[in-house]
């Protein structure tokens, strides 16, 4: 008889699950990147008017940074919550969070309006849009990978991550339409607000999906067995507590595993905006298409990926996009610097390839790693304290590196570094594919984190 933890979900469920979690992520990358773009295009004229074209740029680049900061707290906060009450309540409570503070960045006025206070109100709702984003990953993955049984894990669970490619394909979409049909003049002075106006549509669309969800049910489960031993009087820690004390080791497994995957997207769809355009005096128009054709190829490869995931392993498909976007790194380069616009897409396009090798078994692997009760604030902790470290500094990095040395190749050895912190991170995780998520180390934090169980195999369907 199948227990209650293995049982397949019904095919329909599974996938309005997933469907509410796709779209639910789309929409929320969609309002981050667009702030990365708009950093990279516009912003340091209309915030940072009175400094140098490359200036401005960088501390556009830095507000973009500070809103890295809050994705840990949100992590904690969100994560503690989401393991105490559960993961949708809090999926919506992230979203309306990410859209609002969207929506009020296109209202805030420039530089020439306010003077200072425009850059402080813009950085005040870039941190809201971190805090939110802390929260989203992990409650999004979760309520795919929880919902789902561990032959397919990898597949299902790769849907949420779809949602960064196309959340960027639709941020860079609209800023590409919008530079089409104004002038330069036109879109600095007001077009870019259009796309941020647009995100309150987008919320609106996206909460009538995700409500429809039903909860996660391993963690009903893992909620009722709680409810009894605090019947019998026996205390739970705080999640974070637990995640800390008995899973240290996969947080800073998951934390390396990001290195290479967030420093490398950051740098081929937000930093290449700025190399193509300041560097190169490349049209906007033209690196923005390049971005837009390479995210809507990474959108179709994620599932693939993730998919194979589920044949190979994990580590084995993270470890070949790790090794290849390390070398990769040197002829991303080279290419943009022919400024031909089929170069510049084999550039962008082929690192995303490679990233999404990382990304695609992200969200099964880092769902794997840790128990039910402590599984939101461990997976979200170990994605999001890397982001302070790689994802955050990565495009100012690079711009300063590009300031300072005039050349790609100190940001080629940065990009290659990252790499090769992740392929040792990787290698030393311990292989989760066709884990049973409900034997993974206990619910109540009072044993060693490592539950005997293990993975028990692509083909579980686990009987009792």
């Amino acid at each position: 008889m199948s227990s209650p933890a293995s049982a397949p979900p019904a095919p329909n469920n599974l996938k309005r699950v997933v469907a509410a979690s796709l779209v639910g992520t789309t929409i929320e990358w969609y309002d981050y990147f667009l702030y990365g773009s708009a950093a990279a295009l516009v912003f340091g004229q209309v915030f940072f008017p009175e400094s140098d074209p490359l200036t401005g740029t960088l501390l556009s680049f830095l507000t973009y940074a500070i809103g890295f900061a809050a994705r840990p707290v949100g992590a904690v906060v969100f994560g503690h919550f989401g393991d105490r009450m559960g993961r949708k309540k809090l999926l919506v409570i992230s979203l309306l969070m990410m859209g609002g503070s969207t929506t009020l960045i296109g209202c805030v006025p420039g530089y020439d309006t306010l003077g200072v206070a425009a850059p402080l109100l813009l950085t005040t709702l870039r941190l809201i849009q971190g805090f939110a984003l802390g929260g989203e990953w992990g409650g999004a993955v979760l309520l795919v990978s929880e919902h789902g049984d561990a032959r397919r894990r990898g597949f299902w669970a790769s849907w949420p991550q779809g949602g960064a490619p196309a959340g960027n394909l639709l941020a860079v979409g609209v800023l590409s339409l919008m530079t089409t049909v104004l002038s330069d003049d036109a879109f600095d002075s007001w077009g870019w607000r259009v796309p941020f106006l647009l995100s309150g549509v987008l919320v609106m669309v996206g909460m009538w999906i995700r409500l429809s969800v039903d909860e996660s049910p391993l963690f009903k489960q893992a909620l009722a067995r709680s409810k009894e031993r605090e019947a019998g009087r026996k205390a739970e820690r705080l999640p974070f507590v637990a995640v800390v004390r008995d899973h240290w080791r996969d947080i800073l497994v998951a934390m390396g595993a990001r290195m290479a995957e967030n420093i490398s997207y950051y740098v081929i769809t937000a930093f290449v905006l700025t190399y193509c355009v300041e560097h190169l005096d490349i049209a906007k128009q033209t690196a923005l298409n390049a971005v837009l054709i390479g995210s809507a190829v990474q959108f179709c490869l994620i599932p693939l990926f993730g998919a194979l995931s589920d044949r190979v392993g994990r580590k084995p498909v993270y470890l070949v996009g790790a090794i290849g976007v390390g070398g990769w790194s040197w002829a991303f380069f080279g290419l943009l610097d022919t400024e031909s616009f089929p170069a510049l897409v084999l550039a962008v396009t082929v690192g995303l390839v490679f990233h999404s090798a990382m990304y695609a078994p992200q969200a099964a692997f880092f769902s794997e790693l840790f128990a039910t009760r402590m599984r939101y604030t461990g997976a979200s902790i170990g994605a999001q304290l890397s982001s302070v470290a790689a994802g955050a500094p990565a495009p100012l990095i690079a711009t300063a590196l590009l300031g300072s040395y005039g050349s790609s190749v100190p940001i080629s050895v940065y990009v290659a570094l990252s790499a090769v912190i992740t392929v040792i991170a990787v290698v030393a995780a311990r292989e989760t594919r066709g884990t049973d998520l409900a034997a993974v180390g206990p619910d109540d934090g009072d044993a060693g984190a490592r539950g005997a169980a293990g993975p028990v195999g692509p083909k579980e369907t686990a009987s009792t």
